[in-house]
């Protein structure tokens, strides 16, 4: 039954070139960020911003808080305190995060990172740390961009950031079954790169894909690239194996179950609260090898959304099924014209798309879309194309925007359908108040849908305004809370697939239940007793 009696291909080794070294401050490779000259021609386009980027540190200029634990000489093996290993597991990768390292700021660094090699590395970690009083913050590939790998209890007598990145192979292939055993800190490419040979892929791309690992996707729930059908990697779990301070959960293999609460549901989006995820059994789909796409455009961005609305409910699972409005399609480079464009894309690995795709054009003309021509050289030879690389190198842009001070923040959501065009007009309205207050300067807000419902889609909302030079981080954080409550006041929720870290916090208080909260609570306590895994992330650290 388990193909694995051919040995399965080790994940590719990481390059040491220097251009292809991660940033420790900001996103991805250093080789793809964008120079100073590049950052001054982009600031130059947004009045209001800063006339030259902040420079980025050195490692070795950094002041690092001292280191407070000394790891037993039995961890020490697995255990780094260099300067650089601290510096590069202080954030995530949020726009407060870069700002905070941009000016030096790295108050928060752990203690110790930790690179275990093997299940029982994890468990002896944990267990040194829970009598020691040791916060352990699991860090996957420290893609997070709501706080999530942050430190800020500020109550324990020490922190260790625990990186799972050497658990990283595809154990077992169950290819009758079609799915797969799978250490937590395989990386996206790493992990594709094991399933291709078996004809397989797990078929979950998120935005991170790059820079994020399978425990971490599974941790925070992470949406993926498809935009309908199966968008969260929830969808996507056999089973999990998860070490927790009270001992290893192994949940039972199975393609459903209706034995009381899923063991699985606890541990997904606990975002290391409860507990390590190592492995799990993932369901996996041969290979598409039947693709198709188009782009249609609108002159008006709510006919638009009723079109989406339609597709969402016709039955089809288009792999893609962008919405993007005018200001997101000139911001992606794909429209200038003030028309919003709607990127549809369809794939299959056993029969061909394009009756398929044919049908959702037809939905489309519908409500007032007009097919983009694919002439060949054109501007519009493959608007899709375009957005895809728009959407892969806007992380770098945002970096870019940082290092001029430019107040850049996307937030995600979800709503039904009757609330989605109150939604949308709120938050551009709502918001850009708030913007206009705490920057003096009209803001822009663009928003695109990232996933669709039958029952409703997700909005992505971009916001772009000027700062002020050693104020950013100030600015942000306003922004950002006005943008929760507006979210809250309007019935959607707080995060789509972004997940709640510390930055989500308050609307995540406000949006969960006081008596899910309570048994959160409970559960945090029988399975961390110490209280030692990620504190404050989901829940205020137990005050016992």
């Amino acid at each position: 039954m388990v193909d694995s009696k051919q040995p399965l291909p080790a994940p590719p080794s990481p390059s040491n070139s220097p251009q292809q070294r991660r940033s420790w401050w900001g996103w991805g490779t250093e080789d793809k960020a964008l120079p100073d000259a590049e950052c001054t021609a982009l600031g130059a386009l947004l009045p209001g911003s800063a006339a030259a980027p902040l420079p980025v540190p050195s490692v070795s200029a950094l002041t690092l808080p001292r280191v407070r634990v000394t790891p037993p000489s039995a961890l020490a093996p697995i255990m780094s305190a260099a300067p650089l290993d601290r510096a590069a597991h202080t954030y995530g990768k949020a726009y407060r995060d870069v700002v905070r390292a941009l000016h030096g700021d790295l108050a928060a660094a752990p203690d110790q990172v930790a690179f275990p090699r093997t299940e029982r590395d994890v468990v002896d970690v944990l267990d040194w740390a829970a009598g020691a009083d040791v916060a352990v913050v699991p860090y996957g590939a420290g893609s997070s961009v709501v706080g999530g790998v942050e430190y800020r209890a500020d109550r324990h007598s020490g922190v260790v950031s625990l990186d799972l990145s050497g658990l990283d192979r595809v154990l077992e292939i169950d290819r009758l079954s079609r799915a797969a055993r799978i250490q937590a800190g395989a990386l996206g490419p790493a992990l594709e790169a094991q399933l291709r040979p078996h004809g397989l892929t797990l078929r979950h791309f998120p935005q991170s894909f790059e820079f994020s690992t399978l425990g971490g996707w599974l941790a925070t729930r992470a949406g993926g690239h498809y935009a309908t059908l199966h968008t969260h990697i929830d969808d996507l779990v056999e089973s999990l194996r998860v070490v927790t301070p009270s001992g290893v959960n192994q949940s039972l293999r199975l393609p459903g179950s209706g034995a009381g609460p899923s063991p699985d549901r606890l541990f997904l989006g606990s975002e290391g609260t409860l507990g390590v995820i190592t492995e799990a059994w993932m369901r996996l789909q041969d290979r598409p090898c039947h693709k198709a796409s188009v782009s249609v455009r609108f002159d008006d961005f709510a006919a638009a959304t009723d079109a989406v609305r339609a597709i969402a409910q016709s039955g089809l699972h288009p792999a893609n099924c962008r919405l993007l409005d005018p200001g997101e399609a000139a911001l992606a480079g794909v429209a200038r014209d003030g028309k919003s464009l709607l990127v549809l894309g369809v794939e299959s690995a056993h029969v061909p798309v394009d009756g398929m795709l044919a049908e959702l054009v037809i939905l489309a003309r519908d409500h007032g879309g007009s097919p983009v021509p694919a002439a060949p050289g054109g501007p519009d030879a493959d608007a899709s194309a375009t957005w895809r690389s728009a959407f892969l190198r806007m992380p770098y842009l945002r970096d870019a925007l940082a290092r001029m001070s430019v107040i850049s923040e996307t937030f995600e959501t979800a709503c039904t359908w009757d609330r989605a065009p109150q939604l949308y007009e709120a938050v551009r309205r709502e918001l850009g108040d708030v913007v206009r207050k705490v920057t003096g300067a009209d803001a822009m807000i663009d928003c695109r849908f990232t996933h669709v419902y039958p029952d409703g889609p997700a909005p992505y909302f971009t916001v772009i305004a000027p700062g002020r030079r050693g104020d950013e981080v100030a600015m942000w954080d306003e922004i950002k809370s006005a943008a929760m409550q507006i979210l809250g006041d309007h019935g959607a929720t707080v995060t789509h697939h972004h997940a709640v870290g510390r930055d989500h916090r308050p609307g995540y208080d406000r949006q969960r239940p006081e008596p899910f909260a309570l048994a959160l609570r409970a559960a945090k306590r029988a399975l961390d007793p110490a209280g030692i895994l990620n504190p404050g992330v989901l829940l205020d650290p137990d005050p016992r």
